[in-house]
């Protein structure tokens, strides 16, 4: 199941949940502020050597994908889930 790597007060979130609940997509949300030590080191070790404080961050286990930028993450979901169906 996807993961969003989110915060509930940003813009550019709130454009990829709405994309993902648009088109019936299941995925999880990951709260990240600053005092959630334990999700934004996930967050941070997924991301590797690209790690940012920045969201929204995708990470798919089933693709091992995982990306930040809110327009990015719309064209690989569309690409990768909305177009198979």
């Amino acid at each position: 199941m996807l993961e969003l790597y989110q915060k509930e007060e940003c813009p550019y979130c709130a454009k990829v949940r709405q994309y993902l609940s648009d088109n019936c997509i299941d995925w999880v949300a990951r709260s990240t502020p600053k005092h959630c030590r334990t999700t934004r080191e996930k967050m941070f070790a997924l991301a590797g050597e690209d790690a940012k404080e920045q969201v929204p961050f995708l990470h798919d286990p089933k693709t091992g994908v995982a990306m930040y930028e809110s327009d990015a993450i719309i064209e690989y979901i569309r690409k990768t889930y909305v177009e198979k169906e």
